[in-house]
C-alpha cells in the first residue's frame, strides 16, 4: 500500500511539472492555433507538390535535373514555412496566475485522493493484473486522408481570398488542385500566379499543362498560347518543349515534334526514364511521318 502512496505522489508530481508551467505564463492560445492550422495546411500543400513532381517526372514531363531542383526548392520553402520563430522573452505571470498554480498545486492532488477514496477501489491494489484483449491494444494512426488534404487546401483557398498577392500560396493551391485532378480549379490558380510572375517559365507551362486537361486534352487554343509564352521566356524550359512536342504530334506535324523532342533529350540524363520515354516518342513520330 505505501508503495502505491509513493508512486501516486510520483505521478501527481510530473503532472504538476506540466501544469503549473503552464498556470504560471500567459500565452495567446488563438493566435498559436490559428499559426498551427496554417502549418498543417502549408505541411499537406508541400506534400501534394512532391507528389505532382514525382508524377511529373515519371511521365516524362520534367527532367531529372529539373525535378531535382523543384524538389530543392519545395523542400526549402517548407522548412521556411515551418521554421519556429525566434523566442520570445518571457512574461512573468500576475499575481493572480501564481494564485491559480498554486491552487492548482494544493488541489489537484487532495481533491484526486479524496475522488479515489470515495469512488475508487483501494482493495484492488493488491489484487493481481488482468490480461488486456487484443480489442483493447492501441491501433496504429491513420494516414491522412483525402477528405483532410481536402480541407488543408480549402483552408489555404480562403486565406488567399484575404491575401491575393501571395505568390507562393497561389503557386501552391495550384499544384495542390493539380494533383487532385481538379484541373478547372487548378487552372484559375496558375491563371492568378503567372499574373503575379509572368516571366515564370515553369509556371506558365504548369498552366498550359491544366488548361490542356481543361480542354479534354485538347492543345488548341489557350494551351497552344501559353506554350509560346514559356518558351518566350525560356526556349531551354523542358516542361514547355515537350508539351510543344506533344502539340505538335497532336497536330501531325510530326518534324516539329521530333525538333521539339530531341532538344529535351539532349538536357535528359543517360539512362533516366525521361531519356527512354523521348527515345520512344521521337522513334514513333519518325514512324508516323516516314508513313505519309
Amino acid at each position: 500500500m505505501i508503495l502505491f502512496w509513493v508512486i501516486c505522489a510520483g505521478l501527481v508530481m510530473i503532472a504538476l511539472a506540466f501544469v503549473l508551467p503552464t498556470a504560471m505564463q500567459r500565452a495567446d492560445e488563438s493566435d498559436r492555433g490559428m499559426e498551427d492550422e496554417r502549418k498543417e495546411a502549408n505541411i499537406a500543400v508541400y506534400r501534394d507538390q512532391l507528389s505532382e513532381l514525382e508524377a511529373d517526372l515519371r511521365n516524362g514531363i520534367v527532367s531529372e535535373d529539373q525535378y531535382a531542383q523543384d524538389r530543392e526548392e519545395i523542400e526549402r520553402r517548407l522548412l521556411e514555412d515551418t521554421a519556429t520563430s525566434k523566442t520570445k522573452k518571457t512574461v512573468t505571470a500576475p499575481a493572480i496566475a501564481r494564485n491559480t498554480a498554486y491552487v492548482l498545486g494544493i488541489g489537484l492532488p487532495l481533491v484526486a485522493v479524496i475522488f479515489y477514496l470515495n469512488v475508487g477501489s483501494p482493495k484492488s491494489i493488491s489484487e493481481p493484473p488482468q490480461v488486456l484483449s487484443a480489442t483493447s491494444q492501441s491501433e496504429p494512426p491513420q494516414e491522412r486522408t483525402q477528405e483532410q488534404i481536402a480541407a488543408n487546401v480549402d483552408k489555404l483557398a480562403k486565406r488567399l481570398e484575404s491575401n491575393p498577392n501571395d505568390l507562393q500560396g497561389w503557386t501552391m493551391l495550384a499544384r495542390s488542385y493539380n494533383s487532385m485532378g481538379k484541373w478547372s480549379e487548378a487552372a484559375g490558380a496558375y491563371a492568378r500566379a503567372t499574373e503575379l510572375s509572368p516571366n515564370d517559365a515553369d509556371l506558365l507551362a504548369d498552366y498550359a499543362f491544366a488548361t490542356i486537361m481543361v480542354n479534354g486534352r485538347s492543345f488548341e487554343g489557350k494551351p497552344t498560347e501559353l506554350i509560346n509564352r514559356a518558351l518566350k521566356v525560356d526556349p531551354k524550359n523542358s516542361k514547355a518543349l515537350q508539351l510543344a512536342g506533344a502539340a505538335a504530334f497532336q497536330a501531325k506535324d510530326y518534324k516539329k515534334a521530333v525538333d521539339y523532342w530531341q532538344r529535351v533529350l539532349k538536357q535528359a540524363s543517360a539512362g533516366s526514364e525521361l531519356e527512354q520515354a523521348l527515345t520512344e516518342k521521337i522513334d514513333e513520330a519518325k514512324r508516323l511521318d516516314a508513313s505519309k
